[in-house]
């Protein structure tokens, strides 16, 4: 299999340089470029006719066009790139922002090398990591009594979607409930019709209760 095309966006130097060391230490991995601000990557994607990367490492807190804006942007000029949010913030606000821009992944930048290589492997499947602090965070949302969003999922359909919102995958998921995969990717199909969305980050923007819809 062939390694995981990595670009990382980071404006502090000492930060971006231990990341590209991770990344470029990774056998399942491999550093394309790393930028010090958004306009760089989406100057470079745009040149290149919006061919992207698999997965963009991006800084939340970026000078000019900041991670959020950029990737709205980049969703636009190349969907087919997948962005891990990497920041020292783990409130509300930015959570949501963040997923609803498009970012399909969330982690705090205390994060150990080895779970920074399981997102960008987890992102590359399909999947949508979150540091444990992030995930709770999206399942307390998820559980106040005041949201506002009316579901009528089956109790085996609330279940997998407690498990969704906490980052399991699909397969853990199948084991936790004992069923098959293939039976949990059913439930999950039923689960994104009903609420109108496409993927993880648009179904945990929606349950936090700011999705447009």
């Amino acid at each position: 299999m062939s390694p995981i095309d990595v670009v990382i966006v980071e404006d502090q130097p000492a930060i971006r340089t231990a990341l590209s060391g991770i990344v470029s230490t990774a056998e399942s991995l491999n550093l394309v470029a790393s930028f010090d601000c958004a306009e760089a990557l989406l100057e470079t994607v745009a040149a290149n006719g919006g061919q992207p990367p698999a997965v963009a490492l991006m800084d939340i807190g970026l000078p000019g066009i900041d991670g959020i804006q950029a990737t709205a942007r980049l969703r636009d000029i190349a969907p087919g790139c997948a962005v891990i949010m990497l920041t020292v913030f783990e409130d509300e606000e930015r959570i949501i922002a963040s997923l609803e821009a498009g970012a399909s992944g969330y982690l705090l930048k205390s994060s150990t090398s080895a779970d920074i290589v399981q997102a960008i492997e987890q992102i590359a499947r399909g999947e949508s990591p979150m540091s444990g602090t992030i995930a709770r965070k999206v399942v307390e949302s998820f559980h106040r009594p005041q949201r506002d969003i009316k579901i009528d999922l089956s109790p085996r359909e609330r279940e997998i979607l407690d498990l969704l919102i906490e980052g399991l995958r699909y397969k853990e998921i199948g084991a936790r409930l004992a069923i098959s995969i293939d039976t949990v990717r059913t439930h999950i199909r039923h689960i994104y019709d009903k609420l109108q969305v496409r993927s993880r980050g648009e179904l945990t923007a929606r349950l936090m209760g700011r999705s447009g819809r």
